[in-house]
């Protein structure tokens, strides 16, 4: 993933505080020798109370509605809109902390998806179902243009 994303020069990277990210984010920022740091409310959807998700049938019927009922609490501790709510909010956080300078956030992807899907104005299911582990996104500022997809470093690499 380091190699992929030095292409686009981040001068930072700033992950979620949830450890899988934090780690990631680490461990890239160290490879490209570039500062790291932690923000909050880059976390995934809140859903620490849904518990085992079932089968990737039923998770993915359920982020599906997720979804498409963005307004309504369909599994978990918020809505599709309250979750892009706050990450956006994260976002921007993170942009005036770091204004001109290339940004790598390292975070998760159901709240990735919302995001870009609702920022280049794609549906975010089948954009969310592309993802693989790991992937990313890059996106020019301001105005959130989408540049680059890469569904899944390991396969494209």
């Amino acid at each position: 993933m380091a190699e992929r994303l030095a292409v686009h020069a981040p001068d930072v990277i700033v992950s979620s505080l949830e450890p899988k990210a934090t780690e990631t984010g680490q461990i890239i920022a160290d490879i490209l020798g570039k500062p790291f740091e932690t923000a909050e409310n880059l976390h995934e959807h809140e859903r620490s109370n849904v518990g085992l998700f079932g089968t990737k049938q039923q998770f993915e019927t359920r982020v599906a509605r997720f979804f498409a009922n963005p307004r309504r609490l369909i599994f978990g501790e918020e809505t599709a809109d309250e979750a892009h709510r706050r990450f956006a909010k994260a976002v921007a956080s993170v942009i005036r902390k770091h204004p001109g300078g290339n940004l790598a956030i390292v975070t998760h992807g159901t709240v990735m998806s919302l995001f870009v899907a609702r920022a280049i104005g794609l549906e975010p299911f089948p954009f969310w179902k592309r993802l693989g582990l790991p992937a990313f996104v890059v996106l020019s500022l301001p105005g959130f243009g989408l540049l680059t997809v890469v569904e899944n470093v390991e396969a494209e690499y």
